[in-house]
């Protein structure tokens, strides 16, 4: 199951968004990693609802990453069409109600995951573990692309894929911050299943899309 990439929307040309999804998805990428934040909980905006619902149906082979970075993430669910195929990521920091949200993607038919940010602790997953589909382990702070890869991390990604393992469940172990060329695969080592790519390797501007692509899944396997 490792060995996943999910590249972030985020970081594509936003005049160019169409073309550089369907390049991914030709390219081989197994997820399309779409960030919504909500000006709250983060201080930025990116990705609107429309226009991740809009990408579900230019898609041949990739699926959706869906990484809502949201107070109340489920007012978000209908108007981004969120489905059978999706992952959607949802902030333990950020949910007054965890289970419950967890029980709405589930009740969607799409994959529910629980993001921690940096300064969160692994050990909060113990309560969920049994009712979730995978974890995304946030290894920069959550809102901006570009940043240095916040210490601990590989500890954390470690310790996170020791506690699905002892789960003895087929949980998806995510990594989605400074996932660059020299660390891509010591994530995997660690113990990560799928990586967000951005701006340190897919997105880079060093080579094509499907060069980078190729790449990092060179990196991965």
């Amino acid at each position: 199951m490792s060995g996943m990439l999910s590249p972030s929307l985020m970081c594509a040309d936003l005049l160019n968004l169409q073309f550089d999804i369907e390049t991914l998805d030709k390219a081989g990428a197994e997820y399309i990693h779409l960030d919504f934040m909500d000006g709250a909980f983060v201080p930025n905006i990116t990705l609107d609802t429309t226009l991740i619902k809009k990408v579900k149906s230019v898609l041949v082979n990739m699926k959706r990453d869906i990484h809502i970075m949201a107070f109340h993430p489920e007012k978000y669910f209908e108007s981004m069409n969120i489905g059978n195929g999706d992952i959607v990521s949802v902030h333990y920091e950020a949910c007054d109600n965890l289970n419950d949200v967890i029980c709405k993607i589930k009740s969607r038919g799409a994959s529910a995951f629980v993001a921690v940010s940096p300064d969160t602790s692994a050990e909060v997953l113990s309560s969920f573990i049994d009712k979730i589909d995978g974890v995304l382990v946030m290894t920069v702070y959550p809102g901006f692309a570009g940043q240095p890869l916040a210490e601990g991390s590989m500890e954390k990604i470690a310790q996170v894929r020791e506690m699905i393992d002892k789960s003895r469940r087929n949980l998806i172990l995510e990594v989605d911050g400074h996932v660059s060329w020299d660390l891509c695969g010591e994530m995997v080592r660690n113990g990560a299943d799928l990586l967000v790519a951005g701006s340190s390797s897919v997105f880079s501007g060093e080579n094509s899309l499907e060069e980078s692509v190729k790449r990092m899944k060179s990196l991965i396997s």
